[in-house]
């Protein structure tokens, strides 16, 4: 008797067939979910520094009303950006409720701005 006289090819049962379809029916539209999200978080990070720093943004507004207003706005947006460079060494590695609440800001700012690029043709 030779090796392959005695294998016997493996064979799924119909119940093992339909499990795996439906896990991967899950995987692929988990897949997609993922997939979605980034894009409107990297559109949501996108559009907001497009808001800040274009010529009709929130700084170029600020700085247009007062010296004060746009050094206080400069100086905020300066501390909140030397906040988050100090706060990555001291979170959690686990993800926590603040990190998915930026996440999802950002997901619904890119929604918002996709729908105003949508209805008006710009930001």
């Amino acid at each position: 008797m030779t090796i392959a006289q005695t294998a016997t090819p493996i064979q799924e049962s119909e119940g093992e067939t339909t499990i795996r379809l439906k896990l991967e029916l899950h995987s692929i539209a988990h897949t997609l979910w993922s997939c979605l999200v980034l894009a409107l978080v990297l559109g949501g990070i996108g559009g907001t520094i497009y808001k800040v720093t274009s010529p009709d943004g929130w700084i170029a507004q600020a700085v247009g009303r007062s010296l004060s207003a746009g050094v206080a706005a400069l100086g905020s947006m300066g501390l909140v950006g030397a906040l988050a460079w100090f706060a990555r060494a001291w979170g959690d590695p686990e993800r926590g409720l603040v990190s998915y609440f930026v996440l999802y800001a950002f997901a619904a700012a890119g929604t918002l701005y996709l729908l105003q690029l949508w209805t008006k043709g710009t930001l």
